[in-house]
């Protein structure tokens, strides 16, 4: 492992294009889990210049399906209005509105679904990773965390009417690693969306104390580069400057290039699609390895085939930090979640719930549990037993 070096990680606000549309996809989720737990969905939003485009798969018990898709429409338009879009070229009430769902395909239903001879199968082949770090409180990788955190501190001033700042947002940090440890921050980069008529340095102003009081104290010095909307006005931006996709930023949403990604998007899925499900069952074990004290970063790997309940292989890297070993983490990490197959991680995290609209801005990591049972896959509550291993 190197012990000196820079990394830089970025993150991007709840109005950016791409989280514009995973938050609508993750509406339609939601809503279909509100109405049946089981239910399936696989939604694809595109959100353009006035216009928002849903399309994909999606299946509801007791002929719900045309019920739920019906009253989709108000909750996006509350989702966009709660983001804070009210433009002329992107408006929560004005945009145009389309919705391609349709039933989800029966040979697809027949791999997934239990039966009396098999166990429920995995939603769809593919890799997943999980990762955890104890460079952080949130044990997450800090440039990742503190470009989450200085656009989460902006848009908390924006929501609140204290700045001119529209909703359209990027951030970046570059930090300095000494000894494997963050030692100082060397660039803050903030490109963010604001009303007509301010200057560069108007931005600036704005910006720059939200940021500070957002990251470590001692991190940032008199050396740090600051570089504050480094094109000039950022006037026209969202959908109307630049459409979005869902399951676009899956490195902002994770663990922001410091770990692996196994390529699938989280947005619009529902938890029986492995790409979503195991990659929260994977950061849950990594993190209470590393919160057991158990390895200082761990990183994770499953993988899945389509129709198959048992994971095909599952790794365990604790990068040289490890105070155990390996292969017996290998072992005992799948059990304490019934084996890592999908329906025992969904009954394990409680993922059968309308959970998901929350996720979609600022990481779906380094993230607080909340009473209804969102972000539980950041719980520790392994600690004692992992402890009891070793």
């Amino acid at each position: 492992m190197r012990s000196n070096y820079i990394f830089t990680s970025e993150s991007v606000s709840e109005g950016h294009p791409d989280k514009v549309a995973d938050r609508i996809s993750d509406v339609v989720v939601d809503a279909f889990l509100a109405r049946d737990p089981e239910a399936r969905v696989a939604c694809e939003t595109l959100v353009t210049t006035n216009r928002i485009v849903l399309a994909g798969e999606v299946r509801a018990g007791d002929d719900q399906i045309q019920e739920i898709i019906a009253g989709l429409e108000d909750k996006v338009r509350h989702a966009v209005k709660d983001i804070g879009y009210a433009q002329k070229g992107f408006h929560w009430a004005m945009a145009d509105y389309a919705c391609h769902l349709h039933a989800q395909s029966a040979d697809i239903a027949q791999g997934v679904d239990s039966s009396d001879n098999k166990d429920e199968g995995a939603g769809d082949q593919g890799i997943m990773f999980g990762y955890a770090t104890d460079e952080t409180a949130e044990l997450t990788s800090a440039p990742l965390q503190w470009s989450h955190n200085i656009l989460k501190r902006l848009a908390a001033a924006r929501h609140a009417g204290e700045t001119a700042l529209e909703p359209d947002a990027k951030s970046q940090v570059t930090v300095q690693y000494e000894n494997g440890k963050p030692s100082r921050i060397l660039k803050i980069l903030v490109s963010h969306q604001h009303k007509d008529g301010l200057t560069p340095s108007d931005v600036e102003a704005i910006i720059k104390p939200y940021a500070l009081e957002a990251l470590p104290a001692g991190m940032v010095t008199d050396e740090t580069e600051w570089l504050v909307n480094p094109t000039g006005n950022f006037v026209i931006g969202g959908p109307d400057g630049d459409a979005g996709l869902t399951g676009r930023k899956i490195i902002v949403d994770t663990y922001g290039g410091a770990a692996p990604h196994g390529g699938g998007a989280f947005s619009g899925k529902d938890p029986t699609k492995v790409d979503r499900s195991a990659a929260y069952a994977l950061r849950y074990l990594a993190k209470n390895v590393v919160a057991a004290g158990l390895a200082k970063k761990c990183t994770l790997q499953v993988s899945y085939a389509i129709g198959v309940s048992h994971p095909l292989s599952f790794y365990v890297d604790t990068h040289g930090t490890g105070q155990v070993d390996e292969e017996k983490l290998e072992l005992i990490l799948p059990q304490l979640i019934g084996g890592l197959t999908p329906k025992s991680i969904r009954t394990h995290l409680g993922l059968n719930k309308p959970i998901y609209e929350r996720t979609t801005a600022y990481g779906h990591f380094g993230r607080t549990p909340d009473a209804e049972g969102g972000f539980s896959w950041e719980n520790t509550d392994l600690i004692e037993a992992l402890k009891a291993e070793f």
